[in-house]
C-alpha cells in the first residue's frame, strides 16, 4: 500500500504542474463511454456473465444535487434586535440522475430498471417489459469523459476524467414519444451511500509508472455518492450485449 500511496502522490503532483504526466488545468472535452454494473440490494457488485453493459450511444448524464437546507435558528428580542442566530446545516442526500440514451437495448434497460427482458426463440433478449419500479435493485454507473488537449503519458493512449456513482437505485424509464424525430429514452434514478463498491471489480487506474491497469488504489468510503479522478487507463469497448462482471 505504501508503494500505491507514493505513486498516487506522484500522479497528482504531475497533474498539478506543467510538464508532468498530466495536465495543469484539465478540461472535459466530451463524454465518451459509460458502463453499468448490476448490484444486489446491499450495494454489492454481482459477478457473472450477464451483469454488466458498456455503451456510448447516450446524449447526456445529469447529476443534480439533492439536499436539505436545514432549519435556521434565530432568537429575536421584543424590541426586534436579533440576540443570536445559527444557520441551518445543509444535509446532502445524494444525486438525482437523468440519463438520456439513444439505444433501445433490452440488456441496458433491464439492468437500469430491474424490469425483465423478453426473449426470442434463440434465448436472446429481443425486448423488455415495463412493470413496476424495482426499489430493491440497483446499479453502479461509471462514465469516462475525454480530457481536452491532454499531455502524452508513457504507455497510455489518452487521458480521461473518470466518474463513479457506486450505487444508484429507483431506476425508472421516463416518458416515451415516438414520431418523426429521433427518439431518446430517459432513465432517472437516485444515488445512495453505504454501498460495498470498495475498490471495485474493474481495472480503472494505473497501478505503476508503466501505466499497468489496476483497481482503484483507495477504497470508496461508505458515505460517498460519487468519485471523480483523472486516469490514463482507457475505458472499456462498447458492446451490444451483456458484459461479464469479474468476481
Amino acid at each position: 500500500m505504501a508503494g500505491y500511496a507514493g505513486y498516487s502522490r506522484w500522479l497528482w503532483a504531475g497533474l498539478l504542474k506543467k510538464g508532468g504526466p498530466g495536465m495543469s488545468c484539465p478540461l472535459i472535452a466530451n463524454a465518451d463511454t459509460m458502463r453499468i454494473t448490476r448490484l444486489d440490494r446491499c450495494g454489492n457488485p454481482i459477478a457473472g456473465p450477464d451483469n454488466g453493459f458498456v455503451f456510448d450511444c447516450f446524449s447526456s448524464l445529469a447529476m443534480n444535487n439533492d439536499s436539505d437546507d436545514g432549519d435556521d435558528i434565530e432568537y429575536k428580542a421584543a424590541n426586534g434586535r436579533v440576540c443570536g442566530s445559527k444557520k441551518g446545516c445543509p444535509t446532502f442526500k445524494g444525486f438525482d440522475l437523468e440519463l438520456n440514451v439513444f439505444s433501445v437495448s433490452p440488456e441496458l434497460i433491464e439492468i437500469l430498471t430491474g424490469n425483465p427482458v423478453v426473449m426470442g426463440y434463440d434465448a436472446k433478449p429481443i425486448g423488455f417489459d415495463t412493470c413496476s419500479i424495482k426499489c430493491d435493485t440497483g446499479f453502479a454507473l461509471e462514465l469516462w469523459a475525454e480530457v481536452l488537449g491532454e499531455a502524452c503519458v508513457a504507455g497510455a493512449t489518452g487521458q480521461w476524467i473518470y466518474f463513479l456513482l457506486p450505487w444508484v437505485t429507483n431506476g425508472l424509464l421516463g416518458d416515451l414519444e415516438i414520431g418523426s424525430e429521433a427518439v431518446t429514452l430517459q432513465i432517472t434514478g437516485h444515488t445512495k451511500a453505504g454501498g460495498n463498491w470498495d475498490i471495485g471489480p474493474y481495472d480503472v487506474q494505473p497501478a505503476d509508472a508503466a501505466n499497468t491497469p489496476g483497481p482503484m488504489l483507495t477504497p470508496l468510503g461508505p458515505t460517498c455518492h460519487r468519485r471523480t479522478f483523472i486516469t490514463t487507463v482507457a475505458p472499456p469497448v462498447p458492446s451490444c450485449d451483456y458484459v461479464p462482471v469479474p468476481a
